[in-house]
């Protein structure tokens, strides 16, 4: 399979752009997929990813692992993973610092949990049986949040650089997340990324999120369903220009879905400010 560069740019595959990709081969550094769309060995989905796989890098993004639950992670979609992996030998494999399961139901969210030794000793051990059993490094990545638990017993920076020394495992820097959780629940980006462990970020997220009023004050929603917002880009440009990284970077638009021309102007403004950061 083919291999991505370091610092690429790209987008996350969706099936909307399926045919596009194949009759137009734009220019991308490499795609992202959700992995659980692809399970399914006769799915269309399936049957486009191989032929999509011929011509672009990937990487495999989940959503279903289910990390900080409780329960043991499940054998069959552990499985299923794996010979996901080994077939398409993707650059990166991620997954969500949140719980998703309980008792064998499956919810449709990432949903958060406190930061204290209890849940910190669940990541470990999860991530150490997800790497154990893939053979392979994962990556986890920051979660968007609207409110904060009051028993957390160190900040996410914290919680999250404990995993990543205790497991080895990677860091999925999502910059909307930060940015939506920061401004929901008042704390500075700028010390939340002084925080991080930057060593260990491997990918960066850029995304859209929308505004909801409520009781008179404005809520951000990570919906993925819009452009990146200014103030985002702002957060990578110095992020890129301080830090100096060779991750890779990846924009995401999972609802309200554009044209694949929208996307491909949104992946090369961040290779446009990658490039001015490069000149300096």
């Amino acid at each position: 399979m083919k291999k991505i560069q370091a610092g690429a740019v790209g987008i996350g595959l969706r099936g909307p752009h399926y045919q596009t990709l194949l009759d137009e081969l734009p220019t991308l550094g490499f795609l992202e997929v959700h992995s659980e769309n692809y399970f399914n060995l006769h799915s269309q989905n399936r049957f486009y990813l191989e032929q999509i796989a011929n011509h672009y890098p990937l990487s495999f993004h989940g959503i279903g692992l289910s990390i900080g639950s409780s329960e043991d992670i499940s054998k069959a979609h552990l499985q299923n993973l794996k010979q996901l992996i080994d077939i398409f030998q993707p650059a990166l494999v991620s997954d969500h610092l949140s719980w998703s399961s309980l008792q064998g139901h499956f919810f449709n969210d990432l949903l958060p949990v406190p930061y204290t030794k209890e849940a910190l000793s669940c990541f470990v051990n999860n991530i150490n049986q997800i790497q154990e059993h893939l053979q392979r490094q994962i990556l986890i990545e920051n979660p968007s949040s609207y409110l904060e638990y009051n028993d957390s017993e160190m900040s996410e920076p914290e919680f999250i650089n404990e995993i990543v020394k205790q497991t080895g495992c990677g860091l999925l820097l999502d910059l909307n997340n930060v940015y939506v959780s920061a401004t929901n629940n008042q704390f500075s980006v700028e010390k939340y990324l002084d925080m991080i462990d930057h060593k260990t970020v491997q990918e960066i997220h850029l995304a859209g999120f929308t505004q909801k009023q409520i009781n008179n004050s404005t809520l951000l929603i990570d919906t993925h369903s819009t452009f990146v917002s200014q103030s985002v880009w702002d957060i990578y440009q110095t992020y890129m220009s301080t830090k100096k990284t060779d991750a890779l970077t990846l924009i995401e638009w999972d609802l309200d879905i554009p044209q694949m021309g929208t996307l491909i102007e949104e992946h090369n403004k961040a290779i446009r400010i990658k490039g001015i950061v490069l000149e300096r």
